[in-house]
Order: structure tokens, then C-alpha cells, then sequence
């Protein structure tokens, strides 16, 4: 059995739930669906190499990217708040 090709349907749940979160009211919860994002980059990419999905593996890369300067940007943010309540 091939259980490398199984890796899309963890990949593909855990996207799911990642979206979810993020959409989420709470900063926990949007934290949370970062790295679900994260890891599900990485369950794709495995699977894209496996598969030799090259175009899937530069999305997945771009979307991390993303997802990171995204982080990056919102976690400014909340400090910059944080600053001017003070």
C-alpha cells in the first residue's frame, strides 16, 4: 500500500480546519489556524513530491509565505494596540 498518497486527505482536513479557525473571532484561534496552515503546507508538499506535483509544491510554498508575512503582520498589529491602550 501506498501511504504516501494517503497524505491528501490528512493535508486536505486539516486545511479545512485551518480556514476555519482563521476566520475565528478570537487571536488564539486565528494562532491556531496559522500553524494548521503551516502543517498542511507541509503534508502537501510531501504528497506533491511523492506525486511529483511540482506547480502543487510551488503553490504550497507561496501559500506559507503568505500565511507567515500574514502572521507577522497581524501579531505587529496587536503589539502596536497593545502600545497605544497603554
Amino acid at each position: 500500500m501506498d501511504y504516501v498518497a494517503l497524505l491528501q486527505w490528512p493535508a486536505m482536513i486539516i486545511t479545512v480546519v485551518a480556514a476555519w479557525m482563521v476566520s475565528a473571532n478570537t487571536n488564539r484561534k486565528r494562532d491556531i489556524g496559522f500553524w494548521c496552515f503551516l502543517a498542511s503546507n507541509a503534508l502537501w508538499i510531501a504528497w506533491g513530491l511523492h506525486d511529483e506535483a511540482y506547480a502543487l509544491i510551488l503553490l504550497q510554498v507561496c501559500l506559507g509565505l503568505m500565511n507567515i508575512r500574514g502572521a507577522y503582520k497581524a501579531h505587529h498589529a496587536r503589539t502596536q494596540t497593545r502600545r497605544s491602550r497603554s
